[in-house]
C-alpha cells in the first residue's frame, strides 16, 4: 500500500471518528473548499450547506462504519468506492434511523500535500 493510500484510509477513519464525536469543525478540515455532495432526492450541495445540515444534528448520536471496496490514486486525485453503514440515534427520544449504501468519493491532494474529500456521491437509503 502506498503512502497516499494510507493517508486516504486515515482520512476516512478521521471523518468517521469526528462524525461520531459531533466534531463538525474537524470534518470540515477534511474537505476541500469547493467540496460537492450528491445524495438522492436533492440537488448537489457544497461545504456551507453540509456545515448547516450538520449543525442541525446536534442531538444525534452517530455510529457508522465504512468498508472500502476500491481505492485508486491517479496523480493528485484519487477515488474510493465504499459501502457505508450508519445509524443516527436521537439523544432526546432514543429513536434511531439506520441508513446504508454505496458511496463514490473523489479526493484531491492540495497544495499543502494533504488529501481532502472533494466530491462525494452517496447512495445511502433507509434500512428497515
Amino acid at each position: 500500500m502506498s503512502d497516499d493510500e494510507r493517508e486516504i484510509r486515515g482520512l476516512i477513519e478521521k471523518w468517521l471518528t469526528a462524525s461520531k464525536a459531533g466534531d463538525v469543525a474537524s470534518v470540515l478540515e477534511l474537505m476541500t473548499e469547493d467540496a460537492i455532495f450528491m445524495v438522492p432526492g436533492q440537488a448537489p450541495f457544497g461545504r456551507a450547506t453540509f456545515s448547516a445540515m450538520s449543525d442541525t444534528m446536534g442531538d444525534l448520536k452517530i455510529e457508522g462504519n465504512s468498508t472500502i471496496h476500491e481505492l485508486k490514486v491517479l496523480g493528485d486525485w484519487a477515488f474510493v468506492r465504499s459501502h457505508l453503514d450508519m445509524t443516527a440515534t436521537s439523544l432526546a427520544t432514543g429513536s434511531s434511523r439506520h441508513r446504508a449504501g454505496y458511496t463514490l468519493t473523489l479526493f484531491r491532494k492540495e497544495a499543502d500535500g494533504r488529501w481532502r474529500l472533494a466530491r462525494d456521491a452517496n447512495l445511502l437509503t433507509e434500512m428497515g
